[in-house]
């Protein structure tokens, strides 16, 4: 059976085609276009339409993944942050009218959950977390064989979490779990230390100078930390040791089988791990922690279709 997913995003959105055979799915096709912020949101989801239709029309339903706050039973969009304007937005109605078939919307951490569960690292697993990792951190939560939403939606919104009175700003909230394991609080850290190096007078490698401060990002500090220097390679221990003092928490309360963290942990795990299971290991309840194995997305630079299309398949079943 063929499904279309609309994976929407502050930057970008993207309309994707995808089959369902045997326990398996296939991504047919995929259009990306930008995220228009000066239109109506009606208008942008009229675009999208517009693609899948030319993608095509024999199709059983339409999935959406979008970053929260949302209401996901009524399907509606509820102020994102990153789409100024998308104010209680009746996507999943309109959407209906349109093509006439099942549509049902998910929060983008829960579709992406979804997904590795049904068709990544997570296949066959009753207790798992996805980690998002990305621009910002956030999580879905599988637990006992379902996906759990919480009572208004929000549950999974671990990057909220304050881990230190000052620090980098993550989900509005400084030294938070998102502001130290996060790309922006992976930059905000090398900007900082940037910082404090230059007014003693010393050199940062991954910045030449304090007037190009401003450009450093996590993927850069990446790169310097790739070729062994200690400054930058500093900065993804902090971040490892944060992420293990976060999964510790969640290892603790939930007890999964498997966390599977996506975006900057599957491209820098060499650079995260070590640090991360220092601190598990002195953190984590055994028994616990042995039953839970940590790994990075399989579903990987393309999970953003797989989990519009996931909520698509599986959006109508008690997941």
């Amino acid at each position: 059976m063929k499904y279309i997913g609309f994976d929407i995003g502050g930057t970008k959105c993207a309309v994707s085609l995808g089959e369902e055979k045997g326990g398996t799915l296939e991504i047919l096709d995929k259009k990306t276009i930008d995220t228009n912020l000066l239109i109506s949101p009606y208008e942008m989801i009229e675009k999208m339409c517009i693609i899948a239709e030319e993608m095509a029309t024999d199709f059983s339903g339409v999935g959406i993944s979008c970053g929260g706050p949302l209401n996901s039973k009524d399907g509606i969009i509820m102020s994102p942050p990153n789409l100024i304007g998308w104010d209680d937005i009746k996507i999943v109605e309109y959407i209906k009218n349109r093509f006439n078939k099942n549509v049902y919307l998910e929060n983008d951490a829960n579709a992406c959950a979804l997904a590795e569960w049904k068709y990544g690292a997570g296949k066959n697993c009753e207790n798992m977390i996805f980690l998002t990792f990305g621009t910002g951190l956030g999580a879905g939560l599988i637990l006992n064989g379902e996906l759990y939403r919480g009572a208004s939606d929000m549950a999974g919104e671990i990057g909220h979490i304050r881990f230190c009175e000052t620090g980098p700003v993550g989900y509005g909230k400084a030294g938070s779990f998102e502001g130290f394991c996060s790309g922006g609080g992976i930059a905000q850290l090398g900007k900082i230390k940037a910082l404090e190096k230059f007014q003693q007078g010393k050199k940062v490698s991954y910045c030449q100078s304090v007037e190009k401060i401003d450009s450093i990002s996590a993927k850069i500090i990446a790169d310097y930390a790739e070729k062994g220097f200690d400054d930058a390679t500093g900065i993804y221990n902090l971040c490892g040791e944060m992420l293990g003092k976060g999964l510790a928490i969640l290892i603790d309360i939930l007890n999964p089988e498997k966390i599977i963290i996506g975006s900057i942990f599957k491209r820098c795990e060499h650079l995260l791990r070590s640090s991360m299971e220092a601190v598990l290991e002195k953190e984590c309840l055994l028994f616990s922690k042995n039953a839970c194995k940590i790994l990075p997305a399989k579903l990987s630079e393309n999970i953003g279709d797989y989990a519009a299309l996931s909520v698509a398949i599986n959006g109508g079943k008690k997941v």
